[in-house]
């Protein structure tokens, strides 16, 4: 088996795409890793990308899901999964349609990074003008329906999961443990749709099996910054490079080309 012939760059922004889902997975609830998927797709195809990082994801939530295994929501995750299991379904569709056409999952996944960065710019407003508040079932399922379709196209499903959860004002281990058994449960069903889709490649596991310890590491650091550091400055970076990374993916690779 050998490895693909992916350039230097991919190596370097895999490697720290998996260390950041590790350490948003297990510290913060999931959120910064959306930066993974469009920050390895600068290097390589989008599909290829998404396809790469799934089994890494999987691996992160395992080793997660231990830790926070008796901390988590059963009610909210009995809403919000059968909405995601809906959306993926609808994002397999999407996914498979456009699939053939680079520039237009460039471009999407560009715009949901941008919009990912609006929403966390002013989602510490919102939720902070409001009082303790849990939405209608309806609603729950709805946007579990769209985390589930945004997680099939750019593993990016944790703002509608935040708009659901983070009003409740749960304690933040409670929040954390419902959304790592949520996307945990989302990453395993989304191998059936890949897997239908011709995402997956022989050639690819030797690549996910040497960045495996990369997930590994992100999930140590993520529990111990749970326990020891506020989360506002390793945002503030995550996302001003998340910022910087959908102008990329929406204008061209241009500034990647010179180490390709």
């Amino acid at each position: 088996m050998e490895l693909p012939d992916y350039p230097t760059l991919f190596w370097i922004t895999a490697a720290l795409a998996i260390v950041i889902v590790g350490i948003a997975k297990a510290g913060f609830g999931s959120g910064p890793g959306l930066l993974a998927t469009p920050l390895i797709a600068l290097t390589i195809p989008v599909a290829e990308a998404a396809a790469l990082l799934l089994p890494l994801l999987i691996v992160a939530d395992l080793l997660t899901v231990r830790h926070y295994r008796h901390s988590f929501d059963r009610s909210n995750l009995s809403i919000l999964l059968p909405g995601a299991m809906i959306g993926i379904v609808i994002g397999a569709f999407f996914f498979g349609y456009f699939s053939d056409n680079e520039r237009v999952l460039e471009i999407g996944m560009g715009v949901l990074a941008l919009l990912f960065v609006a929403f966390q710019s002013v989602r510490a407003i919102i939720f902070g003008a409001l009082k303790r508040y849990r939405a209608p079932n309806s609603v729950g399922v709805a946007l579990g329906a769209m985390a589930g379709f945004t997680s099939t196209l750019a593993h990016a499903g944790g703002p509608p999961a935040a708009v659901y959860l983070m009003p409740q004002q749960l304690p933040r281990h409670v929040f954390v443990g419902t959304t790592v058994v949520f996307f945990m449960s989302v990453n395993v069903v989304k191998l059936v749709p890949y897997s239908i889709l011709g995402l997956f490649h022989l050639g690819n596991l030797l690549t996910i099996l040497i960045l495996c310890p990369f997930a590994f590491l992100g999930v140590r650091l993520g529990i111990g910054l749970n326990r020891r550091f506020d989360e506002k400055w390793f945002n503030i970076i995550i996302y001003s490079l998340l910022f910087l990374t959908g102008l990329q993916l929406l204008v061209g690779r241009s500034l990647f080309s010179l180490f390709s």
